[in-house]
């Protein structure tokens, strides 16, 4: 079990990274582009951020409440990166493309954990 959250974490590391670079490829003359590069910047790195916090979770209540701060960041970078990518503000479509896969793929596991946060007495 220990190393299923270990691999959790790099995960969203690697997600955080792949973040911070995608973000600059981002067009920067563009208004929409620059404002869009910060707030998935905010969003795309907090997930493991977060994570971290849930680790260290004082009950399951808090537990739940953390991982759920996870997703919902998940779920504004998904957003944020399909604004990036039919708006074309990135260099390279097939980038975007797969963080977006990326990013969905982790909304899953963090649903699913969530729900059987929920389930456990």
């Amino acid at each position: 079990m220990k190393q299923i959250k270990y691999d959790l974490e790099n995960r969203l590391v690697d997600f955080g990274v792949l973040i911070i670079h995608l973000s600059s490829g981002m067009n920067s003359k563009s208004y929409g582009g620059m404002h869009l590069a910060g707030q998935l910047i905010r969003s795309g790195t907090s997930p493991g951020l977060h994570y971290g916090e849930a680790q260290s979770a004082e009950s399951r209540r808090d537990f739940i409440h953390k991982m759920k701060l996870v997703l919902k960041e998940l779920n504004e970078s998904r957003a944020n990166l399909k604004m990036i990518h039919k708006a074309k503000l990135h260099k390279s479509p097939t980038q975007v493309q797969s963080a977006i896969e990326e990013c969905i793929e982790l909304i899953k596991i963090f649903q699913a954990s969530i729900q059987t946060a929920r389930k456990c007495n």
